[in-house]
């Protein structure tokens, strides 16, 4: 949801003296927003200047090529987005957070390369979160552990069929080395709004772990995968695509979002 942010911060700039090119100080600030960027193109499908000072943009396209977030470790290898009209409350405008008077909608795609979601998910942040689930070692390895665990070294890489392979290492006290758990399983989408694991394998220093342990995590897992679960916070996602080939991940997805959700609000907001 970061690039919603961004197209916030871009459409601040498109409130501008008659004679100013639109796309250009849309791309700017965009521009912004981003650590790094090697390719970035802005259209922006405006109405008469009188509308465009009221709030009202007809339609908004954006192109890039590596893109980098300020605030998320997460590097965007290609994105193309195109919104439906935008219409802002003009007395809003200039404001840090401007307020919407209709829900922004956009059709969205992504490519994620597997060496920059390795680097997301192998930054302290998101260890931090993988820290936080509850692991009983004895449903791996047939053991009495049940202490403090750390996670290392996660890693994932994508297959062939849509599938993709995930590992990493589990470490606990009184155990002389980590106990290495690797999954193996596909992804479907149900309905647009569910992505779901597949046929999931997991082995624990290459022993199958046993496949009621398995789907009670699957279960749980895709519970969590339930993109109905954004909509409490005024968003609604539909995936049209969800590609894996070698060494990327391709998404399209539908996109609304309420006036009044937190996914507009601006990191520094």
């Amino acid at each position: 949801m970061e690039f919603f942010t961004l197209l916030v911060s871009g459409l601040l700039g498109l409130v501008t003296p008659v004679g100013l090119v639109v796309d250009r100080t849309a791309e700017s600030a965009i521009r912004s927003q981003l650590a790094q960027v090697e390719q970035l193109q802005v259209r922006v499908d405006n109405s008469p200047t009188h509308q465009l000072l009221q709030g009202k943009v007809e339609r908004v396209r954006v192109a890039g090529r590596s893109l980098q977030l300020k605030w998320q470790e997460i590097r965007i290898a290609a994105l193309e987005l195109e919104t439906d009209a935008i219409e802002l409350e003009p007395r809003s405008l200039g404001k840090k957070r401007p307020q919407f008077k209709r829900p922004l909608q956009a059709g969205i795609r992504l490519v994620l390369t597997q060496q920059d979601i390795n680097k997301l998910i192998q930054s302290p942040q998101f260890v931090a979160r993988l820290q936080k689930l509850k692991i009983n070692i004895g449903d791996f390895s047939n053991t009495k552990h049940n202490s403090v665990h750390n996670f290392a070294n996660p890693n994932v890489k994508f297959l062939a069929n849509n599938r993709f392979s995930f590992q990493v290492e589990l470490h606990e006290k009184g155990l002389d080395k980590p106990l290495l758990i690797r999954v193996e399983s596909g992804l479907s989408i149900v309905g647009g709004r569910n992505i779901q694991l597949v046929n999931p394998i997991v082995t624990a220093n290459g022993e199958e772990v046993p496949s009621q342990f398995v789907n009670t995590i699957v279960n749980n897992l895709n519970k969590r995968l339930d993109l109905r679960n954004l909509e409490g916070d005024g968003l609604q996602v539909r995936i049209l695509k969800l590609n894996t080939r070698l060494e990327e991940l391709e998404i399209a997805a539908f996109l609304r979002v309420e006036p009044s959700s937190r996914f507009l609000e601006t990191p520094s907001s």
